[in-house]
This record gives structure tokens, sequence and C-alpha cells, in this order.
């Protein structure tokens, strides 16, 4: 990495090899490949990782995120009201598509999952509480970017291969944009068309996430 974003090089570097496994393991060729950081710097940072428990490794000898994170996420879901209050909403929506659902809100320049519920299916889509994913790509992150219009937005492959995902804005009464529900799955299921199978339920929890809120 050439250039520091926080002014603190290390912390920078040790986000982007955390940044490298947080759609999946790698191992360190592929931590160097996805960094750009020197193979002894990327095991450096790795190793120091897997000390604090932010890493971990698998039994194939690759790293993936660690054990502590969870906790980490948790405890900053927590500290958000909104995602107390969309625990139903998300779980009714979870129980009725049988995908993953989860709740977003923006902050800068990312997206950050404040609430998530697994698909009971073992062909699933995992996103975890408190992780950073980009608003440029994704049905959640075009919610909250204000990008598309209508009462839901769908996405096909668009953050991840063979993933399709569709995403509702919850709004507060002033009708600003607070946070985005999304369900999210493979193809398979959800088909290249989405919306159609998923977004009026979507649509229905986002609106009951504001209710459950307070906001309208």
């Amino acid at each position: 990495m050439e250039s520091s974003v926080s002014g603190v090089g290390v912390i920078d570097k040790a986000a982007l090899v955390l940044s490298a496994v947080e759609d999946g393991g790698a191992s360190l060729n592929e931590l160097v490949e996805r960094t750009g950081l020197s193979r002894a710097t990327a095991h450096r940072l790795a190793s120091a990782l897997e000390v604090h428990g932010l890493l971990r490794r698998s039994h194939d000898a690759r790293f993936a995120l660690g054990p502590r994170l969870v906790t980490l996420g948790e405890t900053a879901a927590a500290g958000w009201p909104l995602a107390e209050a969309a625990r139903p909403a998300l779980s009714a929506l979870r129980d009725t598509t049988g995908e993953s659902a989860q709740l977003f809100v923006r902050q800068g320049d990312a997206r950050v999952c404040l609430a998530s519920l697994q698909s009971p299916h073992g062909l699933r889509t995992i996103v975890a509480a408190g992780a950073i994913l980009p608003l440029d790509q994704g049905s959640g992150g075009r919610v909250l970017l204000g990008t598309d219009g209508g009462a839901w937005v769908a996405t096909v492959e668009e953050r991840e291969a063979g993933v399709a995902s569709v995403s509702a804005p919850v709004h507060d009464r002033h009708g600003t944009v607070v946070a985005a529900v999304s369900v999210s799955g493979p193809i398979e299921r959800l088909t290249r068309d989405p919306g159609s199978v998923f977004g009026p339920a979507v649509v229905e929890a986002a609106r009951r996430v504001a209710q459950e809120a307070g906001l309208q």
C-alpha cells in the first residue's frame, strides 16, 4: 500500500489484511496478491492479528477472520438501538423468505452491517454483524446511496459471484433513508429477478423496522 489512509501506516496495513479475508479465507500468497504488501509484511501482520484473535488459521492453514471479531461485531452492533429494534422484522423476513437477512447503515464511504440473521439452508450468504462493505456494490449499498429509485433495489452477482440480493430503504418521518434492510442468497433460489420474488417482503420488513424503531 503506497499511502496511508489514516496517517498510521501499520493500522492501515492491518486493516487491509483483514479486508482481504472478509469474503473468505486466504493463503499467504493470496494475501500478498490481494493487499499488494510484501510477503514478509503480510505474514508479519497476519501472524500478529492471529495472536490477538482477529485472524485464525483454518484446517488448511488459510487465514480467516478470527473469533474476537464476532464479539467485537456484536458489541458494536448492540451500541446501535436500531439494530435491536430491527431484529423482529429481520427474523420474520428470514423466516418468510428462507434467506439471510441483514440491516445496513452508511458509515462514510462504506456500509456497516448492524444485524444479520442467517438462512437455515446449508448454501447461504453469510454477512457477519460488524462487516464493512462497499457502498457501490450490492443492493444494500445502492439503497443507502439513493442512486436507484423504486420501492426496492435488486442486484445479481454485483458484489459476489453466484449471489443475488434485494434491499429496501428504512425511512424516518422526514423521508430520509437511515438504513437498508436486505435479503440475500444464491441465485439458484433468488433467481436472476430477485426483486419480483422477494421485493414486497423486504419492503414490508423495512416498514416494520421504521415503525419498531419509532422513526415514523
